[in-house]
């Protein structure tokens, strides 16, 4: 893939910071020129005005004589600015053509564009001799006009220059900010190669948690391989015994007589408890495997399918229970909590059972009114394989699997007894704080 396709993130960076940079630069060297004009029209104004103050005082003393130039003198020797004054319907100016200047209304400041000249004038109004006067002060700005755009020009150069340089430094910051995504591809195909196990990257914060979930996702799918390979290694075990034993009895000319007939089904049995153990096992999905979704959807479904199972039964739900009620459990582990648990009540229960669901912490409460377990019996029960009563079929694993289950979400099973006066088990489960 190209380092700078059209959907790669570095060139979509670049072009944002290339664009924001030259809007920068350049609504900074607009801004320029228009207060460079600025501030050198109001430094000249200034000049003029100070310089009308001065001559509005030589013009008291001195009369409109003090406008006269000598014989054969420019104005640049007299005087550092051109002057005009309007008294009495005449006209007194330090050059002849400026008599022609157009007398203004205002006083102050005024840019004023006269034959071929731009002109900053000066205006003010006084009484000279009992009579009113308009004294104009001027220079001519289009020298400065063009000393200032060249040196606006200038400066635009030293922009495109600075303008250069961000560029190069938008580059360097860029590639620099995006080391650790090629650290990180790099860490990938060394995890699809197998020669690393986890993603090990000194980062920044934003990619703190990704690598964290992905390092999670990672970890589990290496528990479930684990785990699958333990449950095909003990069940090859478990059951290739009794399995020859089968094959050996059915081999065998001897004929089946009713004790040969019950150790075969004996050993069958114990391949069918084997073979039910570890597929429920299988089926452990765990909370990182990003389907972390059991609801209230899940929950009546069950409790509908078990009013199915056992019509005798009254299965209820508790009214305390919420419509929004949301777990976080794999939706296959909840259905299979759900399972034990209801199934379980279902058997030994009399007629009622009870479901209550709660927020905080996450708890499943179940409480039926059969015959109860003894409390000296309570602390056996999960144990893997145990039964306390052989009235219903079945290996005892049920409440094993609920117990594994229950660890891998960080949580506990605990039984007691129940309100009912059968059997209470209350599941407690923490997510996030699992191994």
């Amino acid at each position: 893939m190209s380092r700078f396709s059209r959907r790669s993130l570095r060139l979509r960076l670049l072009g944002s910071l290339g664009i924001a940079a030259l809007v920068v630069v350049g609504s900074t060297w607009v801004l320029h020129g228009l207060l460079l004009d600025q501030l050198a029209r109001n430094f000249l104004a200034d000049r003029l005005q100070q310089e009308s103050e001065l001559v509005v005082r030589r013009l008291r003393l001195e009369g409109p004589g003090a406008l006269s130039l000598p014989p054969d003198s420019s104005p640049a020797e007299t005087f550092h600015h051109f002057y005009q004054l309007r008294t009495n319907g005449r006209v007194y100016a330090t050059h002849d053509a400026l008599e022609t200047l157009p007398a203004g209304d205002t006083e102050g400041a005024q840019l004023l564009q006269w034959r071929d000249h731009r002109l900053l004038l000066w205006r003010t109004r006084l009484m000279l001799a009992g009579e009113p006067a308009t004294l104009t002060v001027g220079e001519d700005f289009a020298g400065i006009e063009r000393g200032l755009t060249r040196l606006h020009w200038w400066i635009g150069a030293a922009a495109m220059v600075l303008l250069l340089l961000l560029i190069l430094l938008n580059l360097f910051a860029v590639n620099h900010a995006l080391r650790p995504f090629g650290r990180l591809s790099r860490q990938l195909i060394e995890l699809q190669r197998g020669e690393r196990r986890r993603l090990d990257i000194k980062t920044v914060s934003e990619l703190k948690a990704p690598i964290a979930q992905l390092n999670t996702l990672l970890d589990e799918h290496e528990r479930r391989q684990q785990r699958s390979r333990e449950s095909l290694a003990n069940l090859s075990h478990a059951i290739r015994t009794p399995l020859t034993a089968v094959m050996q009895a059915l081999r065998s000319k001897r004929a089946l007589d009713d004790q040969r007939r019950m150790q075969i089904l004996a050993r069958l049995d114990d391949i069918d408890e084997k073979l039910e153990s570890e597929l429920r096992h299988s089926r452990i999905a765990g909370q990182s495997t990003g389907q972390q979704h059991t609801g209230m959807a899940e929950v009546i479904s069950m409790l509908e399918m078990f009013r199915t199972l056992y019509p005798d039964r009254v299965f209820v739900l508790d009214d305390t229970a919420v419509v929004d009620f949301r777990i976080p459990l794999e939706r296959q582990d909840g259905m299979e909590m759900l399972g034990i648990v209801l199934d379980n009540a279902g058997k030994w229960a009399r007629r009622r059972v009870e479901l209550t669901l709660l927020h905080t912490p996450y708890c499943l409460r179940l409480e039926d009114d059969g015959p109860g377990v003894p409390d000296i019996m309570l602390e056996r029960l999960g144990q893997r394989g145990v039964r306390l009563d052989e009235q219903h079929r079945g290996h005892g694993l049920g409440l094993s699997i609920l117990s594994q289950l229950t660890e891998r979400y960080g949580g506990r099973v605990t039984y007691g007894r129940s309100r009912l006066g059968g059997l209470r088990v209350e599941i407690t489960l923490h997510p996030g704080s699992a191994p």
